[in-house]
């Protein structure tokens, strides 16, 4: 269970948000909303142990994820809003080298069939630089096919999808929660999503 207590966040002289407290149950969803420059990708930041709160505390099943360390980055997934996808690899170079950096190596057979399965069959072997900005999502988001984590951290996953894609990642989105995995997450984009526990929490 991932949970956060009176959590306050500070950039500069600005307070994004004070006092924010919730809990991730197996199976559940958390969509994050809220304006622009509320604080929803800072918040995902300190839930995935990026950056500190300037108060409050973050639990991982009672634990302060700050003293596990390495042993909370080995149940957790974060996907940030830009994907980090390096633009003279290839997609199965990137998918394969962004898993190896978070613990979980997978082969050039393993990255592939993932691609395939998310829609980039043919264009496994393409630098990211030639692909559209819907595909460099794509490769990114790969990485939910292939990692073993439970807690997902998702910073605006379905930027740049079309319809049909959007409706790929719904599935593996449901797939993950239906095994007891977590999801805490932002979208711009309408998402219903099936047999599974939703909670909304709005930053000001």
């Amino acid at each position: 269970m991932l949970t956060a207590r009176n959590l306050e966040c500070i950039r500069g002289e600005q307070k994004l948000f004070s006092n924010i407290s919730f809990s991730v149950n197996p199976g559940e969803l958390m969509f994050i909303g809220g304006p622009n420059g509320s604080g929803k990708t800072s918040l995902l930041r300190l839930l995935c142990g990026l950056s500190s709160p300037d108060d409050g505390e973050i639990l991982w099943n009672g634990a302060d994820i700050r003293e596990l360390g390495g042993d909370y980055r080995g149940v957790m997934t974060y996907l940030g809003h830009l994907g980090s996808i390096k633009d003279d690899l290839t997609a199965t170079e990137n998918l394969r080298i962004s898993c190896a950096l978070t613990g979980c190596e997978i082969s050039e057979e393993q990255a592939v069939d993932a691609l395939e399965r998310i829609g980039l069959a043919g264009r496994e072997t393409l630098p990211a630089k030639v692909l559209s900005q819907g595909q460099r999502r794509r490769v990114a988001l790969a990485r939910l096919l292939v990692t073993p984590t439970k807690l997902w951290i998702l910073d605006e996953p379905l930027t740049a999808l079309d319809v049909a894609a959007v409706e790929l990642i719904k599935g593996v989105l449901e797939h993950n929660l239906s095994n007891g995995g977590m999801i805490v997450m932002t979208t711009h984009q309408e998402i219903v999503m099936t047999a599974t526990t939703v909670r909304h929490l709005t930053l000001s």
